[in-house]
């Protein structure tokens, strides 16, 4: 177990997706209630997947069936927030944390994370869990940032690689008027492949395995918990696969973090429900439990938006976002460019955001293709009243948070091709456990038709270059970013790279100089990639269930 399993599910026989099912007996019978003065109403608020976003920001919503902005956000926001919901429900309130927070924002990255630790202990969470990026700055960052928290910490599947002990408790447990609710926190155990590997280095991960079942029984059975959680940072995929598997037949939630996932209405599994929060702070989950006599006879769900106009700014967490900010703000907010459209990261296929970034690297580097990660999603730019609107450093880092020098190589065809099958499955794989973030590979140079519900392996129709057909055995000239601890001829996760070169520019500088020449922008979307099946505006593709991204 102490170990890197890269497989998410051993020996457990996968139960398939069967959502209209019920989750347990107590769930789908006992939805009664009792008479109000012998209820005991206990609330879990959730947050998930920050990244680093200290103020209110625009965020990008889809209403009928078009794309619209509104200002969401700010950490003294959300504490104005939970200082409401906490009045609703005085000692009866949980806040949680599932992770991703220390990373994703310019003030973060040049911080490490360390002005964190003072805003995280006055917000009052009651439990935290890590995701997978809180590992960006190395484990002694991370460890030295979490521990500073002065607030639980909780993660079954993490481990110090020279001595197998666990990096955090397992679990954690919270007795309410007599009802103990327990979490038991999960990582992903991809993070050394997803996140650059040299920054999990000394820490061993394991996946779903046999101790997680034994650590499900000591908390249902022996510490004898009347609701039980699993606080997951795995993505929407696998945690709603987790929830129709067996494994979780004593678990009542997973509050599930990791792909932003807005679910409004928890996603029913066989045995359990799945939540999921949005992410950058916008969205605060909000669950009510209902007991009596001891047992869950009820619940509801709202995902609550974090609405600077409704939630004003709590003075003292203001003050410390002010001031953690301050030694980093001249720099950050410097003006490095200007854009006349909305620049987004939020579709499953091709983004305004990335055809930007990666146009800026073939225009430096003059590869045929520049390749970038299917990021996560990013604070959108938005244009107000027809100007140009401004593109700060701090942008930057919300646009690119890991900023790696440019690398570049020869590939055939042929290798492009089988490249973009590997990373098509890794979005599209109708096996949830066998997707990496559900979000495709970037480029600037191809044009790509494929068919996301063709088999594995199966998913290219074609591939144009310079507007002809790509050829197998034709060498092509692509640039990506580098990636530490990846062997020096892999680029992006293509192997067998022919003359690497590793540029003495990072991607920062690249799109700074590019936006400096060629401001304002006006990236749009173009059919870089399209798939039928998906169409232009394809937010998730979550199988098995009807949720939508809104």
């Amino acid at each position: 177990m102490k170990t890197l399993k890269t497989t998410l599910f051993v020996g457990l026989g996968i139960i398939g997706l069967g959502l209209l099912g019920s989750c347990q007996d107590m769930k789908s019978d006992e939805k009664q209630g009792g008479n109000a003065q012998d209820t005991l109403r206990i609330t879990i608020l959730q947050t998930a997947d920050i990244h680093g976003q200290l103020d209110p920001h625009p965020e990008l919503f889809w209403e009928n069936d078009s794309i619209v902005f509104k200002t969401r956000g700010g950490m003294a926001n959300i504490k104005t927030l939970f200082d409401e919901e906490r009045a609703k429900n005085p000692n009866r309130t949980i806040i949680v944390d599932g992770g991703d927070l220390i990373q994703g924002s310019g003030y973060a990255a040049l911080s490490k994370g360390d002005i964190f630790p003072e805003i995280v202990k006055n917000m009052n969470y009651d439990l935290l869990i890590p995701g997978n990026w809180e590992v960006v700055y190395g484990k002694t960052s991370m460890m030295n940032v979490l521990d500073a928290y002065d607030t639980p910490v909780i993660a079954e599947n993490m481990y110090h690689e020279e001595s197998g002990k666990r990096l955090f408790p397992p679990y954690w447990i919270k007795e309410i008027e007599g009802v103990k609710i327990g979490f038991i926190g999960v990582n992903d155990p991809d993070v050394p492949i997803r996140q650059n590997p040299i920054f999990s280095e000394g820490i061993s991960f394991s996946g779903l395995d046999d101790n997680v079942l034994k650590l499900i029984d000591e908390v249902k059975n022996e510490k004898k918990v009347q609701a039980l959680f699993l606080v997951t940072h795995m993505g929407i995929f696998k945690q709603v696969e987790l929830a129709n598997n067996e494994m979780t037949k004593d678990v009542d939630y997973i509050l599930g973090n990791d792909t932003h996932e807005r679910v409004r209405q928890p996603i029913e599994g066989k045995y359990a429900k799945v939540t999921e929060p949005g992410a950058f702070g916008s969205f605060v989950g909000k669950l009510n439990l209902y007991f009596v006599d001891g047992k869950i006879v009820k619940d509801d769900y709202e995902l609550m938006d974090v609405d600077p106009e409704k939630y004003a700014a709590n003075p003292k967490i203001q003050a410390l976002v002010d001031k953690a900010k301050a030694p980093y703000k001249e720099h950050l907010e410097a003006v490095v460019g200007y854009t006349t459209t909305p620049i987004y990261r939020y579709l499953t296929v091709e983004n305004p955001m990335d055809n930007m970034i990666t146009d800026a690297a073939r225009w430096k580097t003059g590869a045929d293709i520049s390749i970038s990660n299917g990021f996560r999603f990013g604070n959108p730019i938005v244009p107000v009243d027809g100007k140009p609107e401004p593109i700060t450093r701090a942008n930057l880092w919300n646009l690119l948070p890991v900023n790696e020098k440019v690398k570049t190589g020869k590939v055939t065809g042929k290798q492009i091709k089988d490249w973009l099958e590997r990373e098509m499955h890794n979005a599209f794989a109708q096996n949830s456990t066998e997707r990496f973030g559900g979000w495709l590979v970037r480029f600037s140079g191809m044009e790509v038709d494929f068919n996301s519900q063709a088999p594995k392996g199966e998913r290219v129709n074609s591939v144009i270059v310079k507007g002809e057909e790509m050829q197998d055995d034709e060498y092509y000239t692509i640039s990506a970013c580098v990636r530490p601890g990846d062997p020096e001829d892999n680029l992006c996760r293509i192997p067998g790279v022919k003359d690497v070169e590793v540029k003495d520019y990072t991607i920062h500088d690249v799109v700074e100089e590019y936006l400096k020449v060629n401001s304002p922008v006006s990236p749009k979307l173009e059919g870089r990639a399209y798939c039928d099946y998906l169409g232009e505006y394809s937010f998730s593709t979550v199988p098995g269930t009807n949720y939508k991204f809104q």
